[in-house]
């Protein structure tokens, strides 16, 4: 006789839990979503929701977030009108496992998802606003660079390539003004860069294993479909020196500062230049003296001070 040990009463509760993709299916459906998405998409928000549905059926890491978290990262990918498709490379919605502070105080990791932008992002946000005429980001191979001022930031990359080794990243843009402004970084620069900024490297991950995902061919590590630094390092690349270039001296539409500041993954020049070049010596300010002026007596004179030369 076939005996079963499995409990009814918990089968039953199991069954009666709603699946994940079905939450996330019943808060896009809600009306208030819907009218956020149609505010931002109009006639396209239908298939943009679609395209959420699918990115979080086919995602593993992102069915282990909340679904609410996740739609609403995706409603700011919306709101700048990035599609999220991973094929097309405009936007993504990345998981973290970030700190979460549960009731009784105590920290637990937790997956989130997160917005980011791709590099092809940023140039297509830069293209809408109509100021650019010319903006290019791409890789730079063995004997392409010949020559770099310093003085005045032009490169020459009119070099013979020589192979297929990967040494570096630019972009460069022209306004319609006719100001134009190049940056190149070495790919040792770049895993240099990544590895103290990104929150997503991991504290194992040194600097020259990252270089090495520049060439996978010549080094340990393979190349995946994974995203951020250690899944896809030359993309990542190009998107930080475009995102550095124009954050720096091109011009910012209210879209592309918002894409900036939700992305979490490759530093902030204001932030990163401030850790870089900080004072960090400890000032000891207790022997300091002073006169308390409300103190002094009308007949009293103020203690003298050099007379200053200008």
């Amino acid at each position: 006789m076939e005996t079963n040990n499995q409990n009814p009463k918990t089968n039953t509760l199991a069954s009666a839990a709603p699946k994940k993709i079905d939450v996330l299916k019943g808060i896009l459906n809600a009306q208030s979503v819907q009218e956020q998405f149609r505010n931002a998409l109009k006639e396209n928000s239908n298939t943009f929701i679609a395209s959420v549905i699918d990115l979080y059926n086919n995602d593993t890491d992102l069915q282990k977030c909340e679904p609410k978290a996740v739609v609403m990262e995706a409603l700011k990918a919306a709101v700048l009108h990035l599609p999220i498709n991973k094929a097309l490379g405009f936007a993504y919605v990345v998981v973290y496992n970030n700190k979460k502070q549960l009731a009784d105080g105590s920290w637990t990791k937790a997956p989130t998802p997160t917005f980011m932008p791709g590099y092809k992002g940023y140039i297509q946000l830069a293209m809408r606003t109509g100021q650019y005429r010319t903006i290019n980001a791409d890789l730079v191979y063995e004997g392409e660079v010949r020559k770099v001022n310093k003085l005045t930031g032009e490169i020459a990359f009119d070099g013979q390539k020589v192979s297929d080794k990967i040494v570096g990243y630019f972009c460069y843009f022209e306004l319609l003004n006719g100001f134009s402004k190049t940056l190149y970084m070495p790919v040792n620069d770049m895993a240099s860069y990544a590895k103290r900024y990104s929150k997503s490297v991991k504290k194992e991950t040194t600097a020259e294993m990252l270089e090495k995902l520049a060439n996978p061919e010549s080094g340990i590590f393979v190349a995946s479909n994974k995203l951020g630094w250690e899944g896809n390092f030359n993309d990542m690349g190009l998107k930080t020196v475009i995102r550095r270039l124009l954050s720096k001296y091109g011009y910012l539409s209210i879209e592309m500062q918002t894409a900036m500041e939700s992305d979490n993954d490759i530093g902030n020049d204001r932030d990163d230049t401030i850790a870089e070049h900080a004072n960090t010596k400890e000032l000891a300010i207790q022997d300091v003296s002073f006169v308390d002026v409300n103190n002094t007596q009308n007949n009293e004179e103020p203690p003298a001070t050099e007379s200053v030369p200008y």
